[in-house]
């Protein structure tokens, strides 16, 4: 069950691109994208932070021990990858307080660019999303360097025109699948579970494997992207859903991307779906029994997630021979490994 290198089905399964990522910390760089700029006055020290092969929630805890407040007091946006080279503010609450010499007690890996005040601490998921700049290296393919190349700006052409399968991305499930068998566990009763912060991992993780499993049998089926009777549809931009009958008005604001087909975020109550959208939901919530019980016994409600994701300014061009640069941007919340997967097979 928890085989995550098997992955699930692509909407480009036929991909002959291969390369290389990571190879250092610089290849892959994400810079948040931020909804406001701090106002400049308040209690609250927001701290626009580079940092290099650092975790994001270790940096938090730094930051905490330097202020000398408690961890709490230190907030983000979101988790940024560790082996990256990342931009992002976090927020210090300090009333009536000068900050720290931030510079001189952070290591060279955490750079401060900037340092604003603010009325309001810094929340979770409060950012536009990010933009990325991934290098992709010994990048090849099954032809000619032309061949290859063109192979890249078709695929590169369908992502713009159709977008992406919105998958959570493999480290939600921890490696080799952890998180998910800590789940299974603690849903049994064979795994006590007393940490806040890891039973919403394991929480997340546990929905987030449902979703992709109906995300990964909609592509099967070729549906993904095509609306079927009893879809749930979302608006662009939102979280707003509704239920329509399929027709071609229905159709037409599908292809000019105002609209989002879903599907279900296990939880308590009705699924939002109908006729055979929902006999697949409730398919494949029965293979994962174990997982969609704990998910409601824990509280968790009926909510649905758009299965497309949209990719703004994705660009490519090449550094030198068999070295990829691709540029883009994704909303909060969506992963860069899911369009890399689209491209090709990268590792």
């Amino acid at each position: 069950m928890t085989d995550i290198s098997k992955g699930f089905q692509k909407a480009n399964p036929n991909s002959t691109l291969t390369g290389t990522i990571r190879s250092t910390s610089e290849d892959f760089q994400v810079d948040e994208i931020q909804q406001f700029t701090p106002s400049g006055k308040g209690e609250h020290v927001w701290l626009h932070i580079k940092k290099t092969g650092e975790n994001t929630d270790w940096v938090g805890g730094l930051l905490a021990k330097i202020a000398d407040v408690p961890r709490k007091d230190v907030s983000y946006a979101g988790m940024k990858d560790r082996h990256a080279v990342t931009t992002q503010w976090f927020s210090v609450q300090m009333p009536g307080r000068e900050a720290p010499d931030w510079k001189v007690q952070l290591s060279d890996s955490i750079v401060v660019l900037d340092e604003q005040r603010h009325d309001r601490k810094l929340k979770r998921g409060a950012l536009k999303g990010n933009a990325f700049k991934l290098v992709i290296r010994d990048f090849q393919g099954g032809g000619s360097n032309k061949e290859n190349e063109e192979e890249l700006k078709a695929s590169i052409a369908r992502i713009v025109e159709q977008g992406i399968p919105n998958y959570f991305g493999e480290q939600r499930f921890g490696h080799d699948g952890l998180n998910i068998r800590k789940a299974q566990q603690w849903f049994k009763g064979e795994l006590k579970v007393k940490s806040r912060p890891k039973r919403s991992i394991y929480l997340s993780a546990a929905r987030s494997w449902v979703f992709n499993h109906i995300l990964s049998e909609r592509i099967k089926d070729d549906t993904w992207n095509k609306a079927v009777q009893g879809d749930v549809f979302m608006l662009d931009g939102s979280n707003s859903c509704f239920s329509e009958d399929v027709d071609d008005e229905i159709i037409q604001r599908l292809q000019n991307q105002e609209l989002r087909i879903t599907g279900a975020l296990w939880g308590r109550g009705e699924l939002g779906s109908q006729n055979e959208i929902a006999e697949l939901e409730n398919k494949i919530a029965s293979e994962f029994k174990t997982l969609c019980e704990g998910l409601e016994k824990h509280g968790l409600k009926q909510e649905r997630k758009a299965l497309r994701l949209s990719v703004k300014d994705l660009d490519y061009s090449f550094i030198d021979k068999g070295v990829l640069c691709l540029t883009f941007s994704l909303p909060a919340g969506a992963y860069a490994t899911s369009v890399l997967s689209e491209i090709g097979s990268f590792r």
